[in-house]
């Protein structure tokens, strides 16, 4: 019964992030919903990853997390959903 909660709450956090994306996507040339776009960028540099060159191959690290204003939205709705269908 656990994996079951656990698969279910996956899927809420997903659905959650990728509405949060679409709805930032559509509102970020929006002059009234502009706002939802807001975000901030979290992580390494997408410009200069950590890269080590050994010659015989090249190693690149990178990780990139984009939050906006619509992805907390959403991502709260999600779990207030998934709370509540428990």
């Amino acid at each position: 019964m656990k994996m079951k909660r656990d698969f279910f709450f996956l899927f809420y956090l997903i659905a959650g992030i990728i509405t949060g994306s679409i709805i930032a996507n559509l509102c970020a040339g929006s002059g009234a919903l502009g706002w939802l776009a807001y975000g901030q960028t979290i992580g390494f540099s997408p410009n200069s990853p950590a890269v080590i060159d050994l010659a015989i191959f090249t190693l690149t690290f990178g990780f990139s997390m984009s939050l906006t204003v619509a992805h907390i939205i959403t991502i709260s709705i999600a779990m207030f959903i998934y709370r509540h269908n428990r």
